[in-house]
């Protein structure tokens, strides 16, 4: 491997492992990459803090996938019917940004003008959603996204498909992803509807401990400075976090639940009066991913105590008479259920 070029053949990438604390967004991600049903990822804070490097930062970590060749949409290989005869390839998982300034077209798909004009021929020009199909797509500032690209999202993350019907096309493919959005609070709120399609929310903030804010400001010089030496150094790190996410992945569905741990979840989101059942069903999927990451055999106690202040904080309805941080009131929640 060349230096200075990552196990994907791509230019280097500031390496995950040398992240400085952020633990909560840096387990949050992960877990999304373990069992990607979690249901994405929503990380708020301040500017500055690593929520872009983070996300830039797992796309290089993720293990290679296999895809039907050529195909436009990713399409596994495992997942068609017939496949003699069908031709595969490694490629590396997409994490896919969508700007903010992104038309409909770009991010559903079009009519591939340029073909229709030179060559005469109607055909599909894939969009954002098809890219991302399978991997991440990625939202920063997603709290400032048009309302018209919200609901288009909405829409094709309840069915997983995206239907494009226009200039007399009528296109259906698989769009499933892992949604993950940054951004900052101060400059808006999310929707409802959106904030409540996020599996995990973090929240990050600026370091307080002087000595973090030091090896932070050192990395990331010494990353600008010289990107190939830097990846080099840690890429050892980074590829024990990978066989992590790989032997983590193996282990999933061996992870037991026992009832116990189905009760503290329910006992937990009656506690907090969170609406719906998916709040449980989102604590015990983070929880097996979070105790499969730990290498442990089944969901403790301990497991879901971790994850549910990022499952549960975003879901708690506001209450007048307790202004205390969401993540606050999860944890008094929890010691309430202990006591």
């Amino acid at each position: 491997m060349l230096r200075g070029i990552n196990d994907l053949g791509e230019r280097a990438a500031f390496p995950f492992s040398a992240i400085v604390g952020q633990t909560s967004m840096k387990r949050a991600l992960l877990i999304s990459a373990v069992d990607p049903a979690v249901g994405g990822v929503l990380v708020f804070g301040d500017r500055g803090t690593g929520k872009s490097t983070a996300v830039r930062a797992l796309a290089q970590l993720l293990p290679k996938m296999r895809v039907v060749l050529g195909s436009p949409y990713n399409i596994d290989p495992t997942s068609i019917p017939e496949t003699d005869g069908v031709k595969s390839r490694l490629v590396p998982v997409p994490v896919v940004d969508l700007p903010l300034g992104a038309t409909e077209d770009r991010v559903v798909g079009a009519l591939d003008i340029e073909k229709a004009l030179t060559q005469g021929e109607r055909s599909f020009q894939p969009g954002l959603l098809a890219q991302a199909n399978r991997g991440f797509l990625y939202i920063d500032e997603i709290n400032l996204l048009e309302d018209h690209l919200v609901d288009l999202l909405l829409d094709v993350a309840a069915s997983g498909e995206n239907l494009v019907e226009r200039e007399g096309l009528s296109i259906r493919h698989p769009a499933r992803f892992v949604l993950i959005g940054s951004g900052n609070p101060e400059e808006g709120e999310l929707r409802p509807q959106l904030l409540d399609r996020f599996g995990l929310s973090v929240d990050v903030a600026t370091p307080e401990a002087i000595k973090d804010r030091i090896e932070v400001v050192r990395r990331r010089d010494a990353f600008d400075r010289d990107p190939t030496a830097f990846y080099e150094k840690w890429k050892r790190k980074d590829a024990q976090v990978r066989r992590s996410i790989v032997s983590a992945r193996e282990r999933l569905e061996s992870v037991d639940v026992p009832d116990r741990a189905l009760e503290r979840a329910a006992a937990l989101c009656m506690a907090l009066g969170t609406d719906g059942l998916r709040g449980e069903l989102t604590l015990m999927r983070a929880a097996r991913a979070h105790a499969a990451l730990e290498g442990e055999e089944q969901v403790g106690e301990a497991a879901l105590d971790f994850v549910a202040p990022m499952v549960l904080g975003h879901r708690l309805r506001r209450n007048p008479l307790d202004d205390s941080r969401a993540v606050t009131r999860v944890e008094k929640a929890l010691a309430e259920l202990v006591g």
